[in-house]
């Protein structure tokens, strides 16, 4: 692209800082979807993170140059990019649940970090649970040696008390 117009470079500019700032993107097919389809599927998105926005393929693949490899590959007929800020688990099960009752949507692959994944990988990321689901796993995990620990210092001096009880009540049944 010798002398793009404004307007391109404008799109290829936008294109840039949404790949900088996104935590992931995700790459699908919208071929023959209606219009209130996908305005549906980007309202069920939004409160997840993620915003899909579709962009000319030209124009991604110059905005992508010097990403990682494999993502151009992605980039081939009518191809929507979601952009993902926060739990691409979520977005990526949206997507997802809206493809099986919208045949019409593919997932074609995605972007993660710096790794490109391909469409079996990315539909992966929708079977693993919630980013807060994982946290109070890990949190629970941490927790449960430490309630053990703290049930084991408070069963010591019960049974402690126990034991003395039992010796005082042996005690006073033999001068009884």
């Amino acid at each position: 692209m010798d002398n793009p117009r404004p307007e391109k470079a404008a799109v290829v500019d936008e294109v840039k800082a949404r790949f900088e700032q996104a935590d992931a993107v995700i790459v699908t097919e919208y071929r023959g979807l209606k219009v209130k389809d996908l305005e549906a599927l980007r309202r069920s998105l939004a409160p997840l993170g993620g915003e899909y926005r579709v962009f000319k393929n030209t124009l991604v693949r110059i905005a992508s140059q010097g990403g990682p490899e494999g993502l151009e590959a992605l980039l081939t007929g009518p191809t929507g990019l979601t952009f993902v800020r926060g739990d691409a688990a979520a977005v990526t099960k949206t997507l997802r649940d809206f493809s099986r009752t919208n045949p019409l949507l593919l997932i074609k692959g995605s972007l993660l970090g710096r790794s490109v994944l391909g469409s079996a990988e990315t539909l992966a990321l929708a079977d693993l649970p919630s980013r807060e689901v994982l946290l109070a796993r890990l949190a629970g995990g941490f927790a449960a040696p430490m309630r053990q620990f703290a049930g084991l210092l408070a069963a010591l001096p019960r049974n402690f008390a126990y034991g003395l009880a039992a010796l005082r009540d042996k005690r006073a049944g033999e001068e009884a």
